[in-house]
């Protein structure tokens, strides 16, 4: 229901806000700081405050959900546990309470008395955010809630938030650190079929002001439901036209005129590497946060996004998958693309976001263990595959 992604894009919002005020508020920015300090933190701060920002915006967007959509919040998943031990040895579970003081109290207790801090906190969580879409807003889409499960990645590129660049210069319009590469991710699917539906990725820190040093963020979504495809990007939907195309992205990006190019992490294989660069020559860009190298491909930077390793999970790329495909493209199991016989018509593999992986335990039962590839245009991934398996095999022969 086109309801559930209004308020999934407000509560994104008001989670920007909260990572935002982090690096903004000086009695929370002090605490940043003290990430920093590898060896040399404080002991006072006994608390892993990247980890509590993290938990508080999964929570605030966890009970915000359920206020809206009650029962909606047993459903909704996450990487981030919401039990902190202070240094008194009490068991405290983070939650946002019903009024300011009261969180504020809640979370002085997680932050060891720092009172600065708790209220700094928690006057960002309780403050009203109001966000519309106008294609939204023309949009009625009935989705049954129960059906609904959601993932949630709440800020994602951590290492980046902490680090917190801010004078990263771009190549091509892509960052490859800084506080650029920040999202937050939430993406809504089917629990009987896995399949991805709806997605928000939330990019809080786009562009900051000179003067006053305020950054502003922006927000991406897509919705893909019973042949509706509707999502951010779309230019002209009017309220009589709710329906985009499935390759509407695709239609002069087909052909292999002009060359393919790819998004990788630091950390890419080197035969991942050496055969990209047969395919796409010079246009292969490196960058951090799996949720920021899916974006690149939403915002049509680059044509693909691949990654070889099982070290992305469900709430990395549920998002961004659910964008994609209401923009005709889609993410799929790189593994299963590579030994898939395209003559056989076999279907690409689409990442699914329902089931565990098979005798795995912890984080593990929810990555992606084949790898993946995000990209817009299904015509121009096949052209792409035809180019980059061929340049895998004699590197294959020779390991």
């Amino acid at each position: 229901m086109s309801e559930i992604l209004q308020e999934l894009l407000r509560v994104s919002e008001k989670a920007a806000n909260i990572a935002r005020a982090c690096r903004q508020q000086e009695a929370l920015f002090q605490l940043l700081i003290e990430e920093k300090k590898e060896g040399e933190r404080n002991k006072k701060f006994t608390v892993d405050f990247k980890t509590l920002a993290d938990v508080l915006v999964q929570e605030v967007i966890k009970q915000n959900m359920e206020n809206k959509f009650p029962g909606l919040e047993k459903n909704i998943f996450g990487e981030e546990s919401n039990e902190f031990t202070n240094d008194l040895g009490e068991k405290i579970t983070v939650r946002l309470c019903s009024t300011k003081e009261e969180t504020a109290e809640l979370l002085g207790k997680v932050l060891n008395g720092n009172q600065l801090a708790s209220e700094a906190l928690a006057k960002v969580v309780h403050q009203d955010v109001v966000f519309s879409d106008p294609t939204l807003d023309s949009t009625e889409i009935s989705i049954p809630q129960d059906t609904l499960g959601i993932w949630v990645d709440p800020i994602d590129s951590t290492y980046q938030y902490i680090k917190g660049s801010t004078d990263i210069q771009p190549n091509q319009g892509i960052f490859p650190s800084g506080l650029q590469c920040v999202t937050i991710l939430i993406g809504v699917y089917d629990k009987q079929t896995g399949v991805p539906l709806m997605g928000v990725i939330n990019q809080p820190f786009v562009s900051q002001d000179p003067n006053t040093l305020r950054w502003k963020g922006r927000c991406y979504w897509g919705l893909s439901y019973m042949g509706t495809n509707i999502h951010s990007l779309q230019p002209g939907i009017s309220k009589g036209n709710s329906r985009g195309t499935q390759e509407d992205s695709s239609s002069s990006e087909v052909g292999t005129s002009r060359p393919f190019s790819a998004i990788i992490s630091t950390s890419e294989k080197e035969s991942i590497k050496a055969a990209l660069a047969r395919v796409c020559g010079n246009s292969i860009f490196r960058a951090a946060g799996a949720g920021y190298k899916s974006l690149c491909v939403v915002q049509g930077l680059v044509d693909v996004y691949i990654f070889s390793e099982d070290t992305t999970f469900k709430w990395d790329s549920c998002a961004a998958h659910a964008i994609l495909r209401a923009m005709g493209g889609g993410m799929v199991d790189l593994k299963e693309c590579l030994e898939r016989n395209p003559e056989t018509g076999l279907d690409l593999p689409q990442l699914l976001y329902h089931m565990e992986n098979e005798g795995a335990t912890g984080v593990d039962r929810w990555a992606n263990r084949g790898g993946l590839i995000a990209y817009r245009c299904r015509k121009r991934l096949e052209a792409f595959l035809s180019l980059l398996i061929p340049n895998l095999e004699p590197l294959r022969t020779q390991t």
